[in-house]
Order: structure tokens, then sequence, then C-alpha cells
């Protein structure tokens, strides 16, 4: 049985249609029912997934073709979510590399692909979105063999089979000029070219990828059986990370199939199972046999690169919109996110109610904070901080991202300019259609605030991608933001009176009519100083009646901030304030006589 096992998993750069292309393989192979029907995207059932059109958990599924049983795991495309690829690439024997057929191989599929090679899996490449006008299929197959080379792929994996096609019209073909009408080519390819899951005999081990939870049996843990059989109702050995071993009983098996599971009695090596009935285990504990048992190795993460404080909010309007407000509150929330999200870390400080959390980037960290508010957590985050280290000659060293930029040609010089004062290099400049396709090494710390005024210099028509490549020599001082903040003074409604007034001081993040707070950040003053003002003065009245002379107040509408956007705009001295209805920039101290005070201590 195991001999018709194929483990895949599907990887590619953010966008490139890997979650369309599931979906089409799933309504392909017949796993629904008739009367069932799904919408697109089936495997991005979060909302936050949805909304923003990306993956950020993986998923596995398991689809039948010609008596060969496939699991597929989705991954996720941005490097920001290495920790998730880095764990399911356990699972497979080969992946699915998609490349866009215009793009083709961008920063993220080079973090991934290079994941996969080491790991010695088959690739599979895909071609997709030759349906795209100025698409290059054979440039790109081209780039794709290159980039394989480079990243010390072997001759088994440089031998790899091409398929071109358009997942969201869901035609796979080996020639692109020539379009079919179905994905047959491909799955014919994943039976033909990926090594069937090997059968290795002995005491039974399996390592915990992932984990999932049910109400009814909690944690479940899913993982690959590496070798021999697990049995329901056997007794094994849990093998922890810091060489302890705790003895557990298997209560359940389940196998998947299809979008489910189904329930089993024995599970051989090679397939993909989810156990029920284990307490206390981790990601990457190995379950081995009762009476010897052997530990596999350890998943290995990359370190993270960057990290922010956490705090309780005690701004004031804490408690007005959130559930979930107090300390021990967000203690557990953070704690309960390592377990499974393996990139993140999470510290204690010397203060009850403040924690440092690491992570991979700024979408990592958002991705975090936006699923806690809206579970219904009210917090506060500080600035995002780069992680320095030293090397072994005791300098200081920083992380340093290979930023990509695919801009119109009028605007690539804005584009230099803006990433050379914040110290990044160019390293690649070359046309690609209609676009210019630039290449810079740039420190972490130079791409916090970077996308807002790329995008602004650009008209909004900037691509931009990174990746982390490796910590180099500290780069010196980068200039941040240049203006500095507009402070409310008291709190209440700002009046539209008094907003108008004030519009020549620089731009407001508040619109008239909004509650706001003494030392809330409500606006960005044209000049590199803070400056506090009072919008909730209103008109002074007179009993004079004035014949049309009034003014009538013309207001330019508030700026507007996603959350990642406000985590990079804050200052050092400044708190972002996220609770599940509003986010609000305010200063660490709200009173401005205390801010006064402690920048002259400061200096």
């Amino acid at each position: 049985m195991a001999q018709n096992i194929r483990n895949i998993a599907i990887i590619a750069h953010v966008d490139h249609g890997k979650t369309t292309l599931v979906d089409k393989i799933i309504h392909a192979s017949k796993v629904f029912d008739a009367h069932q029907h799904f919408d697109d995207l089936i495997l991005d059932n979060n909302d936050l997934e949805r909304e923003r059109g990306i993956t950020i958990v993986s998923k596995n599924v398991s689809v039948r073709y010609k008596d060969v049983k496939i699991n597929i795991i989705d991954t996720p495309g941005h490097a920001d979510f290495g920790g998730e690829v880095e764990r399911v690439l356990k699972l497979a024997d080969g992946v699915l590399l998609l490349v866009d057929a215009f793009e083709g191989t961008m920063p993220q599929t080079r973090f991934v692909l290079g994941k996969a090679i080491d790991l010695g899996l088959k690739p599979i490449v895909v071609v997709n979105k030759v349906d795209k006008e100025n698409c290059r299929p054979d440039e790109v197959h081209e780039q794709v063999f290159d980039l394989m080379f480079n990243l010390g792929a072997t001759e088994d994996q440089l031998d790899f089979v091409t398929l071109y096609g358009s997942s969201k019209q869901g035609w796979m073909s080996t020639d692109w000029k020539h379009k079919t009408d179905n994905l047959i080519p491909l799955l014919d390819a994943v039976v033909a070219s990926i090594p069937p899951a090997p059968v290795l005999e002995g005491t039974p081990q399996m390592q915990i990828t992932s984990l999932d939870y049910s109400s009814f049996v909690g944690r479940i843990a899913i993982g690959r059986v590496h070798r021999g059989t697990l049995k329901e109702g056997t007794n094994m050995s849990l093998m922890k990370a810091d060489g302890t071993i705790k003895k557990v009983k298997i209560r359940e098996l389940h196998v998947f199939e299809g979008l489910g599971r189904v329930k089993v009695d024995e599970v051989s090596s090679g397939e993909i199972c989810a156990v029920s009935g284990i307490e206390g285990f981790d990601i990457g504990d190995t379950l081995a046999d009762a009476d010897n048992p052997e530990a596999l190795e350890r998943i290995s993460i990359d370190e993270p690169t960057m990290n922010m404080l956490f705090t309780i909010n005690n701004s004031p309007f804490f408690g007005k919109e959130g559930k979930f407000v107090t300390s021990r509150h967000l203690r557990d929330r953070l704690f309960k996110e390592t377990e499974k999200n393996l990139a993140l870390r999470v510290e204690a400080t010397d203060k009850e109610d403040t924690f440092l959390v690491f992570g991979r980037g700024i979408l990592h960290l958002s991705v975090l904070i936006e699923t806690m508010r809206r579970e219904g957590y009210e917090m506060q985050v500080g600035q995002p901080q780069v992680l320095f280290k030293e090397d072994e000659k005791g300098k200081r060293t920083e992380p340093i991202e290979l930023l990509v930029v695919d801009v119109p040609e009028e605007s690539a010089g804005k584009v230099i300019e803006l990433v050379s004062m914040r110290k990044g290099e160019m390293t690649i400049m070359e046309p690609k259609g209609d676009l210019q396709h630039l290449e810079f090494s740039i420190p972490s710390r130079g791409l916090i605030g970077l996308r807002n005024n790329v995008l602004t210099a650009t008209g909004g028509e900037a691509i931009m991608n990174h990746r982390f490549m490796d910590y180099e020599e500290h780069k010196g001082p980068i200039p941040g933001r240049i203006a500095g903040s507009l402070i409310s003074l008291e709190t209440g409604p700002g009046t539209a009176y008094t907003i108008d007034k004030l519009q020549d001081r620089g731009s407001f993040f508040v619109d008239p009519g909004e509650e706001v707070y003494g030392g809330q950040v409500i606006g960005e003053h044209t000049r590199p100083n803070d400056l506090t003002v009072n919008i909730q003065k209103g008109k002074k009245l007179t009993n004079m009646r004035a014949s049309g002379t009034d003014d009538n107040a013309k207001i330019v509408p508030k700026r507007q901030f996603s959350l990642e956007e406000a985590m990079e705009y804050i200052q050092k001295d400044e708190y972002l304030e996220v609770t599940p209805k509003s986010i609000r920039m305010r200063k660490i101290l709200l009173d401005e006589n205390e801010r006064l005070r402690y920048a002259k201590t400061a200096e």
C-alpha cells in the first residue's frame, strides 16, 4: 500500500497561483460529491488568508489518481512564514515548484526552493499563467534551471520535468503552445517522477511536524510515519527536546482523505497521519517505540531577525473595545502561539505586563497582531527592532536582505534614490517587459517604512519583494522618519473648525468628531519636531449674524494606515495601540510635561 503513496509539497512565491492549482487538482480528482459546492481557494480557509490572498498556515489534502494516493501539502510563499515551510517539507518526497510565466523566479521562490533542495526533494517545475500577455515561458524555464544550479542541486534534481499551463483555467501541458483542457499531464508527471514514499521496516518512529485541535479529543499531533507501523491503542514513547522521554498511548489514528480525515487502525511508514490521545507534545518531538525509543533529528528553524515589545493597553480608552485586556490574557495567548508557530519566540521581561516577541519580519508579526485583535485582544506594541549579532572578531553585524523592485522605467530613479538613502546597494538593473527590474542588498533596518515611501514616489506602481540573505557588518546610521508628530493636547472629539485651521501644520490621521485622547498621535507635522495641538476647541460664537462671510471648513480626508504601515510608521518613543475596532498611535509618555522632562534628561 505504501508504495502507492506520493507526498508532494507545492512551493512558490506569493501570488503565483499555488492555492488555485490545489483547488483545480481537488476538483479534477472528483473529491466532492455532485451535490457539494465549494468556492475558490478551498484551502485558504481563514479570514486573514482570504482577505490578503496569501497562504499563512500550511494545509494537507489528498487525492486519488490511477490507484495512487497523492498527499498534497500547500505551503506559504512568504519568507516571513518560513517556519511553516521548513516544518512541512519534512513530510514530502518531492515538490511542485510553481513559477509565474511573466515574473519568473522571485526572492521567495529562491527561499523555499533552497530549503527543498537541501532536503534532497525531487522537483517538478510548473510554469504557470502562460495565458498572460508578455509572458516568457522559455526564458523562465532557463531561469529556474540556473537558480537550481546556483542553489547546488544534484544531477537528479536538475533533470526535472517541466509543465506549462494556467491553474486558473485548469489546464497543464508539456508544451505551452499546445493548450489542453485538463490537469492530467500534471498528475501523470507526479506519479511518474516523484519517488513513492519508501517503506522502512523496524521499530515505529514519527516526527510531529504540525498540530491541530479538537474540542472533543484535545490536541492532535500530525506527522509522517518515518519507520515501522503505528497501531491504535499501543503504548509509545514521546521524546522531547530536552532529552526526557514520556510514556504515552495512541488513542486514535486518522489519515488524510480528500479534504477530510478517515479513522484507521494502523498507519505504515511513508503515510501522513494525525494521532490523538497524546498530551504534552511540541512540534519536533519524536513518537517512538515504547521499549527501545530512538529520536529523529529535530527540525532546524532559521533564527528570527526582528523583535517587538508587546504590552497591555494602558491608554485612557483601555477596555472599551476588547474582551481580553489583562497581562494574564496577553501572556497566555503569546505563549500558546509559540506551540504551533515555530519561528516565533516569546520572552518575558522584568515587567509583569511586557513581553518581547521575536519573529521573521513585519508581516510575520503583523499577522499575529491581526489574529489577536480579531479574537478580542487589546494590546500595545512598540517599534519593530532588528536583531544585531556579534561575529567572532567582536564586530557588530546586522541582517541584510535581498530587495527586488519591479517598477515603470520613469520611476526607477526615485526608487534607487530612496533605497540608496537607506544604505541599499544596487546589484542588478535590467528591463523586464515594460518594467525595470532592480535588485538591491539592503539592511533589514532600511526596509522598515520603505514600502510606504516607494509606493508614494511611484504612484503605487512598484512591486516590492524581499528575503533575508545573511548577517553582514553593521552599515552605520540610517535616517528614520523625517517629519515629527502632531499630538493631541486634550481628550474629546476633534472639531472640523480647529482641524481646518491647523491644516497648514501637517496632515491628519483623524476625522472631525472622532474621539481622541491627550498624548495620541493625530497627524504628521510638516517639520521634524513634534507639535502638541488642541483640536477640541470650538468656534467662538458672537451674537452678530454673518451674511455669507462664514468660512466653510474644507478638510482633507484623514490618512488611513494599514496595520503594517502603522507598525513601520511609529518612532522609538511611540506605541501602537491595537484593539478589535481601532488602531491608534500614541506617545509612550502621554503627558507633555513628562515628555519634555524626559527629553532634557536624555540630552
